[in-house]
């Protein structure tokens, strides 16, 4: 079944589709505010982690070129966050269609970008509270950030426009699947991605070939760069990718976003055809 389609001009399709993405975006905050519990199971691991890490290892290991091992491991922890957001927006779109719920969302006259927009901008508000909480958790366990509010600030941003790219991963991925089950498979390999990067260890440390993956890996780029605007130790390289993570912080999710952007509103216009 196909949305009925309404003839407007590109101004009022523009605003069609802003107001349909507000409402569902609506809807979907209600629908946590309702059922708490799926907010707090999202947190539950990164929270675990951050606090584990925090407390288990923080002292116990030490950071190549100097610097407290805490404050290289957390902003590790913040990236690695926001790549997970990969898998939950994932199960919650393929678990919306094994529901009917897209069916019935394109059973009615609304905009077809604005339902997956809806969802990615609820998505976004509920990282940012992601966000608030892990960087309290890493408050707690001794994490500091030492440069100004600007910086964190931009910071911050760096971090939800990587969740943002990973939100449209997701949503394609969602609408892939035939199944909500069959998400295993990719939550699995969330973790060779988050875990073949600067999280947890600097790439100069790793056999050469592993390092250059670790370098070039999106995630790096986002945690190299919020290490420099916390003011945090981290090793650089001399690799572009090592000395220019900044820049790369920004064409990576921007990259994935006209990638996967056109290709999640093109295979949900195709559902059911």
């Amino acid at each position: 079944m196909t949305t009925p389609m309404i003839p407007r001009t590109p101004g009022e399709r523009f605003r069609w589709g802003a107001v349909d993405a507000w409402v569902l975006t609506h809807r979907t905050l209600t629908t946590w505010t309702r059922q708490p519990a799926q907010i707090i199971a999202g947190l539950l691991y990164p929270i675990v982690s951050v606090l584990l890490f925090g407390f288990v290892f923080g002292s116990a290991m030490s950071v190549a070129g100097g610097g407290d091992y805490r404050e290289f491991l957390l902003p590790g922890m913040f990236g690695q966050a926001m790549i997970f957001g990969i898998g939950a927006t994932m199960t919650a779109i393929s678990t919306d269609k094994a529901r009917g719920i897209t069916n019935r969302f394109r059973s009615m006259p609304m905009s077809r970008s604005g339902v997956v927009l809806g969802r990615s901008l609820a998505d976004v508000l509920n990282s940012m509270i992601d966000l608030v909480v892990l960087m309290t958790c890493g408050l707690i366990v001794g994490w500091r950030w030492h440069n100004g509010f600007g910086d964190v600030l931009v910071a911050v941003v760096l971090l939800l426009l990587l969740r943002f790219a990973a939100i449209w991963v997701g949503i394609y991925i969602g609408l892939l699947l035939p199944s909500p089950e069959a998400g295993a498979a990719i939550w699995g390999l969330l973790f060779p991605i988050t875990m073949i990067a600067n999280t947890f260890v600097s790439p100069e440390l790793m056999p050469g070939w592993l390092g250059t993956i670790a370098e070039w890996n999106p995630l790096s780029a986002t945690v190299g760069a919020i290490r420099g605007l916390f003011g945090n130790p981290g090793l650089q390289g001399t690799s572009f990718a090592a000395q220019h993570s900044m820049l790369l912080a920004v064409l990576w999710p921007l990259a994935l976003l006209a990638i996967f952007v056109p290709l999640s509103v093109r295979r949900y216009r195709r559902l059911s055809q």
